[in-house]
């Protein structure tokens, strides 16, 4: 343990570091000198704001109870970010463009500038955050607790000195965020010298968070192989991982890092240029992967050496007090107490934004002593406003803190919150994409979305202590079992956590949607629609084209005055008249008024803007046609973009069909060529021994009988195979043009079958292989012309008997009929085609037994011929695949359709002249 004296020395010490850099980040922004305090590492370390004390303490605690679950609430930001151009550049777009204060300021510009809309946000956002708020004071007081021993047995909350340095911490936070954080007004003057302290304690929150993990795994432990071999089984549960909680988590926290007042104010109000996105993508999630990569050795080495009943949310700061290592505890109490801090001042500077500008202004413009013809300072009132804002608001926090804290572990805490916050979704995005959202709709689903939350989650959690008393949570109000807390409508079994968003979430989004479409969209939230949806065709945000009215100049300069001072309104105003009212008074145009709104939007939001100007404007118009010029324009560039998608896919189409069109061609000239080759190679062969025995007779007188009768014979046989070659050629060209007609008419296979077997009985018998017949079938008929069906058994009898070079050669001839279908097959055991022939077996002068030691080669124009007269009579000639086993031989198949005997005969041609 550390004397409390020391730790509070050091806590006081710390704080006046982080005063010193406040005070420093706003004076080298009044000097103009933003250097590194504009950088992207500063604007990503502000982001960080996200690793609050529930990250410091309650991520080791989740992780000891529920396993490996923390890791889901880093997973939902981490999408966000690495998507950044799908959202996070598109809200900060419209933060710099229309000058957003705050997520209320962005949800009522949105859906006509409605102050009701923007109350409705604050309140939701107030309640939502206060929870989060108890969650920071009650880590800053348990760890102290601690560290210093200070622990009472009257329990955390129940001395009065426990609730003394909640209410100090609390004071402390609300000073520094008073003093930096409320010395201005506008949005453009960002707080620099806030951001610059959240960046130094994320800095220290990580430093402290990797020392104590490296002090745990190499310290305590012999590094990680002991740490994770002390892993107890439950602790990664994988069955977690995808289920219903999971998944509820990951949304919840996706929808936080954009929804959560603080993150809204770091990442859309307080960035200096859009591209900090970029950097802040993929440093922002390695951020966060660093901050929490020694969650579970902590949480092992936690249940491993500590006591038990050790409390998991303080394993952080007792294991360095364990290992004797005070230094290291001091260390871990400073970066809880940076996540604490960080977290409450940037959440009490958003809210008293909000509350001040949504709230009590609107309240303030309808009192008659501050009307604008009377004396007074706006100003004045704003900055009040957000200081006694940030008061109440922390004073909620504490208020919280002693009604419910101490019943609930930190994580759970922060679920709650979240769950609430991420009410506000459905109504943001909804007006970021969505043309028909109407603030009716928003303000329906909120109203919804925030009433079941209360009623399944907040309350609930405060144990039947307060407004819910515990008969009503176990039996349902007036013993309504159907409106149980935790079983809304029966829906019984599920997760609190999952009950509630369900129930909360999905409500609010059917009342969003339904309550938007049964009205259209008033004038202005049209217009706004327009301007949101369509930000970067319209960089400009200028409403001065779209609405009209007019005021006069002097009442412009004393509404201006009261916000913008002296000066800086007589500069806006200058030349700014235009035209005469009739009493020398000079009017503004629609222009200067526009500039001046959005001016006052900058500090005290759209809404309450447009309220301030709505006193002294008359005869505000929004042009119909203009808003009908903007749907029309939206419209044509959506049917454009369809209209070119079409086109594209049209010529994609196209350009597909060129290329197989051109493959096709390609093919065909190649076809093309080695037709020519082979009728040339083919032709030129006897030729030449045609040319070579003639010359030899001419030459040689002398020669005997018996040799001119076998040059004779040579030159007859090469004749008959050059006759043979043409005739094959002409038959394939007849084929394949279907020059002719043939007549088909029913006839038995079997007979064509037959017949080809006794004609190449001859050639078996030569070469010593006789086909061998399986049973004939009777009564077949088939649609055919005998002669050419005859002819195809022929060329495939022949081939299997000519080209059978086996010791033992066989050749089996069979049929049958199949599902009416009359099947032949021609099956042998000699080489078979080569592997490399088979695809183009039917092409012409393909010879796929050349590579055996066959002595008879044909012209190749056998199975081409055979395959195109299968296609003029209906069938089909295939050569099946090879055999299983590596089993040589050929299996050529002939099928036809079967057909009564009394079929009408009919007549055919060939069905393309470009068939293969």
């Amino acid at each position: 343990m550390l004397s409390g004296d020391v730790v509070l020395a050091a806590a006081l010490i710390y704080v006046a570091l982080l005063f010193a850099v406040a005070f420093f980040g706003d004076w080298r922004a009044g000097q103009g000198r933003l250097g590194w305090l504009s950088s992207p590492v500063v604007y990503t370390l502000s982001i960080s704001i996200y690793c609050t004390s529930w990250t410091y303490y309650g991520m080791v605690g989740s992780a000891t109870r529920d396993g490996i679950e923390f890791a889901a609430v880093y997973i939902g930001p981490m999408l966000v970010f690495v998507g950044w151009w799908l959202l996070l550049r598109k809200l900060v777009r419209i933060g710099r463009v229309h000058r957003i204060t705050s997520i209320a300021d962005m949800v009522s510009s949105r859906y006509g500038k409605s102050t009701a809309l923007a109350a409705l946000v604050t309140v939701i956002a107030v309640v939502a955050s206060t929870p989060y708020i108890a969650l920071q004071l009650k880590a800053v007081v348990a760890s102290f607790e601690v560290i210093s021993g200070a622990h009472a047995d009257g329990g955390m909350f129940g001395p009065r000195g426990d609730s003394t340095l909640a209410l100090g911490v609390a004071v402390g936070m609300a000073v520094f965020a008073i003093l930096f954080g409320t010395r201005n007004i506008d949005v453009d003057e960002r707080h620099h010298g806030v951001v610059a302290a959240i960046a130094l304690e994320a800095m220290v929150k990580l430093v402290a968070m990797l020392g104590v993990g490296l002090l745990v795994v190499f310290g305590i432990a012999d590094g990680p192989g002991e740490i994770f071999a002390h892993m107890p089984a439950q602790l990664l549960r994988s069955e977690q991982v995808l289920g219903p909680r999971w998944v509820t988590v990951v949304f919840l926290s996706a929808a936080a890092v954009v929804c959560l007042p603080r993150q809204f104010q770091v990442t859309v109000v307080e960035i200096g240029n859009e591209r900090h996105l970029r950097t802040a993508s993929w440093l922002f999630p390695l951020y966060l992967f660093l901050i929490t990569l020694f969650v579970l050795p902590i949480a092992i080495a936690g249940l491993t050496w500590l006591p038990a009943g050790a409390n998991p949310d303080m394993f952080m700061l007792t294991l360095p007090l364990w290992a004797q290592r005070p230094e290291v505890a001091l260390l871990a109490f400073l970066g809880g107490f940076s996540a604490a801090t960080s977290m409450v001042i940037v959440a009490a500077i958003a809210l008293s934004t909000m509350v001040s500008n949504h709230l009590i202004l609107p309240v303030a413009l309808r009192l008659p002593r501050l009307s604008l013809a009377a004396s007074g300072d706006m100003r004045r009132l704003l900055l009040r406003s957000r200081r006694i804002s940030i008061c109440l608001i922390l004073l909620l926090g504490f208020l919280y803190l002693r009604l419910n804290a101490r019943f609930n572990p930190i994580a759970s805490i922060g679920l709650t919150s979240f769950a609430g916050i991420v009410q506000l979704l459905p109504a943001l995005l909804g007006g970021l994409f969505w043309r028909q959202a109407t603030g009716r709709g928003a303000a329906a689903g909120l109203c919804a979305g925030a009433a079941v939350w209360a009623y399944t989650l907040l309350l609930p959690s405060f144990k039947g202590d307060w407004l819910l008393s515990a008969a009503t949570m176990a039996d349902g109000p007036f013993g309504l079992h159907w409106l149980r807390p935790y079983a809304l409508f029966g829906l019984d079994g599920l997760d609190p956590l999952v009950h509630s968003v369900f129930w909360s979430f999905t409500l609010n989004v059917l009342l969003f949607v339904g309550v938007s479409l049964l009205r259209d969209p008033k004038p202005l939230e049209r217009l706004q629609s327009a301007l949101f949806i369509d930000v970067f065709r319209d960089p400009l945000g200028d409403t001065s084209r779209f609405v009209s009215r007019s005021a006069t100049t002097s009442d412009l300069n004393i509404l201006a005055q009261r916000l913008m001072g002296v000066d800086e309104a007589r500069q806006l105003l200058e030349g700014g008249a235009g035209s005469d009212a009739g009493a020398n008074e000079p009017i503004a145009d629609e222009t200067l008024i526009a500039e001046l709104e959005r001016k006052l939007a900058g500090s005290v939001g759209a809404a309450s803007a447009r309220a301030m100007i709505s006193q002294v404007v008359t005869g505000e118009t929004i042009s119909l046609s203009a808003l009908l010029r903007i749907a029309d324009e939206t419209e044509r560039i959506r049917a454009y973009n369809l209209q070119l998608e079409n086109q594209s896919r049209q010529l994609a189409e196209a350009a597909a069909e060129l290329r197989l069109a051109n493959e096709r061609l390609t093919q065909l000239d190649r076809q093309k060529d080695d037709f020519l080759s082979h009728v040339s190679h083919e032709v030129r062969t006897p030729m030449t021994s045609i040319r070579s025995f003639a010359e030899i007779l001419l030459d040689s007188g002398d020669l005997e009988r018996a040799q001119v009768q076998r040059f004779l014979g040579i030159i007859h046989e090469q004749s008959l195979r050059m006759t043979r070659l043409l005739d094959g050629i002409l038959d394939l060209n007849v084929l394949e043009d279907g020059a002719a007609s043939w007549m088909l008419t029913p006839v038995d296979p079997e007979v064509a079958l037959d017949n080809a077997l006794s004609l190449c009985e001859g050639l078996g018998s030569a070469s010593g292989v006789r086909p061998r017949r399986l049973a004939r079938l009777d009564g077949v008929r088939v649609m055919a012309d005998v002669d050419h069906l005859t002819q195809v058994f022929i060329n495939l009898i022949a081939n299997a008997i000519q080209h059978n070079t086996s010791d033992a050669p066989r050749v089996l001839v069979s049929s049958a009929v199949r599902e009416g279908m009359y099947v032949a097959l021609i099956e042998d055991n000699g080489p078979g085609i080569h592997p490399s022939e088979r695809e183009r077996i039917f092409s012409k002068f393909s010879r796929g037994w050349a590579h055996t030691r066959s002595a008879t080669q044909g012209a190749g124009l056998g199975l081409a011929i055979s395959w195109q007269i299968m296609q003029r009579l209906g069938g089909s000639l295939k050569l099946l695949p090879a055999r299983p086993g590596g089993q040589a031989g050929n299996c050529f198949q002939v099928r036809l359709a079967c057909c009564p005997p009394t079929a009408t005969p009919m007549s055919t041609r060939a069905p393309s002249p470009l068939a293969d």
